[in-house]
C-alpha cells in the first residue's frame, strides 16, 4: 500500500431491492483486501424491498474515527429520491454518479461536481439480466474512480455472497465488466 495518506467516503443509495447494500459491501471488502482501513454502514427503511436503502463506505490509509458521513466525496444515486437526498451533500469538486434509467438529468442541479450519468437499468436489460443493474453501476464507479482494483472486487464476491449464490458470481463479474466498459468507451467523448 502506498504510504501517502488517503481518505475517501461514498454514499450509495436507492430503493430496497436495487442491491445498493451489496455493492457497498463489495467495495468495502475490496478495500480491505488491499490493506486499507474501512467502515461500512448499511441503512434501510422498515419496508425493505421497495423502500429506501443506503450505505456509507469510508476507505482510508489510517484508522477511521466514525462511519457517519455528512458530505461525501462521492455518491451513487440509483433513483430520484436518493439523488434528491444525497446529491446536494456531495463535496464541491466531488463525484456524483446517477442511474439515468430512472433519473432525468434535469434533476441534477450541481455544476461544481463531476457527474457521470449511466443508464444501468437499460444496460442490464439489454444484457438479459435486469437484476444486475447494481453490479453495472459498481463496475462503472470503480472504472471511473480507480478507488480499488477490479481484481479485489472479484476476489470479494465469495465473501459477500452467501455460498448458495456462488453460482451467480460469473454473471456478476460480467456485469461489473460491462459497467467498466461503458465508462471506458465514453472516456474519449
Amino acid at each position: 500500500m502506498n504510504s501517502k495518506r488517503f481518505y475517501y467516503d461514498i454514499i450509495i443509495a436507492g430503493f430496497g431491492g436495487q442491491g445498493v447494500l451489496a455493492i457497498g459491501n463489495l467495495l468495502a471488502y475490496a478495500a480491505m483486501n488491499e490493506g486499507r482501513h474501512v467502515t461500512y454502514l448499511p441503512t434501510y427503511g422498515v419496508e425493505m424491498r421497495g423502500g429506501t436503502a443506503n450505505c456509507t463506505v469510508v476507505i482510508s490509509s489510517n484508522e477511521i474515527g466514525s462511519p457517519i458521513v455528512q458530505n461525501p466525496h462521492a455518491s451513487i444515486s440509483m433513483n430520484l429520491p436518493s439523488l434528491l437526498k444525497y446529491g446536494s451533500r456531495v463535496l464541491p469538486e466531488g463525484f456524483l454518479m446517477v442511474n439515468s434509467s430512472l433519473i432525468d438529468l434535469k434533476e441534477v442541479s450541481r455544476n461544481d461536481i463531476e457527474l457521470l450519468a449511466i443508464p444501468v437499468n437499460d444496460i442490464a436489460n439489454e444484457n438479459g439480466n435486469p437484476r444486475m443493474a447494481n453490479m453495472i453501476a459498481l463496475g462503472a464507479f470503480i472504472e471511473k474512480t480507480k478507488l480499488v482494483q477490479m481484481s479485489s472486487v472479484f476476489d470479494s464476491l465469495e465473501k459477500v455472497f452467501d455460498e448458495r449464490h456462488h453460482g451467480l458470481i460469473p454473471g456478476n463479474i460480467k456485469a461489473i465488466e460491462i459497467g467498466a466498459e461503458y465508462v471506458k468507451s465514453r472516456a474519449g467523448l
